[in-house]
């Protein structure tokens, strides 16, 4: 069986699209090969910055003759309907067979396909690939019609055998297929002839081309830790970095560098970023100091010199890019050291978060306030808590953080320390950001925990207030995040909080109560309507008259209708704490937790406390994967069927109480013992919120249900007996009922 090499050589492809391109320069192929008939052992794609490469091992030679039996009209049909159906099937009348079936005669046709070669399919669909790839940008070049991420140059596509190889014949756009591809371009930049994958690769490892990513990824890093090492330093590790430089290299060298004293005393999150997102550089620690202060920069070629003309060249950039780094730090620290944050929160004023939500000043104001009131809930100094809610995002306005958003809530941290603010505001600074992910840090400081729970908080129910929830797979406001790390916020610090009451209240201030104190704040000329605000209520170019007349009418319909308003701003409440529920099935199915668990504890009450919600699912899941637990829920869902059967056809609730004195059997007698003691038992752990030992009481009902149900038919022929009964399953569904809605779990 054959082998097949194809590489796609181009101008630079950047790194970011490479791996990705790989996979589908591969998946294309190979679903394209198999769907004509192709079959393979094996695939492998790989790239560099100037080549998309795949291999693929054991080939058929041809793809099969397929025979296929197609039913046709009826003998004696009309003949436009056997017309058609010769012409779908690609054959003549005469091809025709006459078969008799239960409906009568019916024509088939057997149709035929031939296989085809190799070489003839592979063409064929490498031609399809490459005019339709699916790259994120393209471009056009020339006057051919062909599109690709940078100029295609040539096209090796070879199908190789024990006696040889031959070139599979293909021409795009005058690029015509054959067994030529390039080594280096400055190393070894003439043509190499190759003859399949083995010789491929080896030919261009010596003209300095590694063409795996993964292995000139390692080589990076080993090379780096080991130059790191050797000056008693190490690498600040950075794998999507180390990714990115890969796809910027053929052949890397390894170059290690020093930055300037003068630089040296920078934070080394700024030294680590500026060189990073500028200049591809990887940082270098001194571990007993944790400052950065040397670089590792990985060039594409060797050069007589080794390396030094390269690392000279890319310190004196490096010195640049970290002078204006150290003006903005300067600047920044003379600013908070001589006038403290409030120019920085003045400016904000002055910076739209969104158009119906307002400035970030008015939001820093929300936060701040509700900061203020978590604060006691989560453990927290309320003044110290409102007073980081106050400066914590004032570092957007400083020159460091507008070079670097992504240093955001960190060089606050380093602003607030400088300006001699408590340890505990400069670290909420940095801290209410997090957590941004499902892996990254919960802050546990309470202060830090009141600020990054109001943020969260204020930004859910201002986007719910306005309508602009998530959809399908759009959060451009990034709301799910929000809610998973208010989510892990509430649990990883055991907080106990109404979420109900909180996001009613929140939803409030953006909604019904917001919109009154502004519209009556225009009408008493505190505040005029500026351009966001004519544009939202469509007033352009309408005379201040006529601007404070429209004004005056929504007023006073909005105070007429305002308990409309409310009951509005509750169903939003409502729907965003659904979506708090909705990520927390997320979020527990993840560690483990059935999602039929988790509902059968938010239909019980206290499901707005998070905390509470958790600790009862989690014990109700460790009691499903008891022994008694499946046992139990049999037994359960048995009364409930009976009892709920019972009820349509009887047109009654059976839920007023069984008489022990009816019973007729020791089975329901211990029965009705063991729901007793376990009603008390339950509802006082239930109390205490020991679940666990809820779910010990509930298991002791397995037993005696068992017993019940083997000895006894509910649906006696004596009907006192029988509604005695009906009434004893009520009370198994009230008693159980306690710890969680157990109709909601599968059996």
């Amino acid at each position: 069986m054959p082998d097949l090499l194809i590489e796609l050589f181009s101008e630079e492809i950047p790194a970011r699209m490479q791996a990705r391109a790989a996979e589908d320069l591969k998946k294309r192929m190979t679903d394209g090969l198999v769907e004509a008939g192709l079959t393979y052992a094996g695939a492998h794609a790989l790239s560099t910055p100037r080549r998309l490469t795949l291999a693929m091992e054991g080939l058929l030679e041809h793809s099969p003759t397929v025979r296929e039996e197609r039913k046709g009209p009826k003998v004696g049909a009309p003949d436009k309907a056997i017309e058609g159906f010769l012409r779908g099937a690609g054959v003549t009348r005469d091809q025709l067979e006459e078969r008799d079936t239960p409906k009568g005669a019916v024509y088939f046709a057997l149709i035929e396909k031939p296989g085809r070669p190799a070489a003839e399919i592979i063409a064929e669909v490498l031609e399809g690939t490459i005019r339709n790839f699916p790259w994120s940008k393209s471009m056009r070049w020339g006057t051919g019609s062909l599109r690709w991420v940078r100029p295609l140059q040539s096209i090796v596509c070879l199908l190789s055998k024990e006696d040889g190889a031959e070139v599979v014949p293909l021409n795009i756009d005058g690029i015509a297929s054959g067994n030529i591809t390039y080594g280096h371009r400055f190393m070894a930049p003439d043509q190499i002839t190759v003859t399949g994958f083995d010789d491929y690769a080896a030919k261009l490892k010596r003209a300095h081309v590694v063409l795996d990513p993964a292995e000139r990824e390692a080589a990076i890093w080993q090379e780096a830790t080991n130059q790191a090492f050797a000056d008693g330093l190490e690498v600040v590790e950075d794998k999507g970095l180390l990714a990115e430089v890969a796809g910027l290299v053929e052949w890397p060298v390894v170059l290690m560098g020093a930055i300037d004293d003068e630089f040296l005393a920078l934070p080394p999150e700024v030294l680590q970023t500026s060189m990073k997102e500028h200049q591809k550089f990887f940082s270098v620690r001194n571990p007993k100091t944790g400052r950065i202060e040397k670089f590792i920069t990985v060039a594409n070629r060797e050069t007589a010199d080794n390396g030094a003309t390269i690392l000279a060249g890319n310190q004196k950039v490096l010195s640049a890019r970290l002078a204006d780094a150290k003006f903005f730090w300067e600047n920044d620290l003379r600013t908070v050291t001589e006038q403290g944050f409030e120019p920085w929160v003045a400016k904000l004023g002055n910076v739209t978060f969104h158009n119906k939500l307002g400035t970030q000043a008015a939001r820093i104001d929300r936060i701040a306030a509700l900061a203020r009131e978590i604060a006691p809930v989560v453990g927290a100094d309320a003044d110290l808590a409102e007073q980081a809610a106050r400066v914590a995002k004032a570092d957007l306005s400083s020159e460091m953080v507008y070079e670097f958003p992504e240093l955001q809530g960190l060089m606050g941290r380093y602003y607030a320390e400088a300006a001699g603010l408590p340890q505990d505001v400069a670290n909420a600074c940095e801290a209410h950001y997090s957590p941004l992910g499902p892996s990254d840090d919960v802050p546990t400081e309470p202060v830090s925990v009141a600020v990054a729970l109001a943020d969260k908080l204020d930004t859910l129910t201002g986007f719910w207030a306005i309508d602009e929830k998530p959809t399908g797979s759009k959060d451009p406001f990034a709301l799910r995040r929000a809610a998973l790390g208010v989510i892990r916020l509430v649990l990883h610090n055991d907080v106990r909080v109404s979420l109900s009451r909180q996001l009613w209240q929140r939803v409030q201030v953006h909604g019904a109560l917001k919109e009154v104190d502004f519209l009556e704040k225009i009408g008493r000329n505190q505040i005029t309507a500026d351009a966001n605000t004519l544009e939202r209520y469509g007033l352009e170019g309408l005379p201040k008259e006529g601007v404070k007349s429209f004004f005056d009418d929504l007023l006073a319909n909005l105070k007429e209708n305002l308990s409309n308003w409310v009951i509005r701003d509750g169903e939003k409440a409502n729907d965003l704490l659904s979506f708090f529920h909705d990520r927390l099935k997320v979020f527990l199915r993840d560690q483990g937790i059935r999602h039929d668990v988790i509902d059968a504890c938010i239909a019980m009450d206290g499901n707005d406390d998070l905390t509470l919600l958790v600790k009862r699912a989690r014990a109700l899941e460790d009691f499903m994967a008891s022994d008694d637990g499946p046992n139990l829920l049999q037994g359960f869902k048995r009364a409930n069927n009976i009892l709920a059967q019972a009820e349509e056809k009887d047109g009654v609730e059976y839920s007023y109480g069984a008489d022990k004195k009816f019973a007729e059997d020791d089975s329901e007698i211990a029965l009705f013992d063991a729901l007793a003691q376990s009603e008390g038992a339950i509802s006082s752990a239930i109390e205490t919120e020991d679940f666990a030992a809820a779910m010990g009481s509930m298991a002791a009902l397995r037993a005696p249900v068992d017993a019940f149900f083997e000895a006894v038919q509910v649906n006696s022929d004596n009907e006192v007996v029988r509604r005695n009964r009906l009434n004893l399953l009520s009370q198994i569904r009230k008693v159980c009922g306690q710890v969680a809605d157990l109709t909601r779990i599968e059996g």
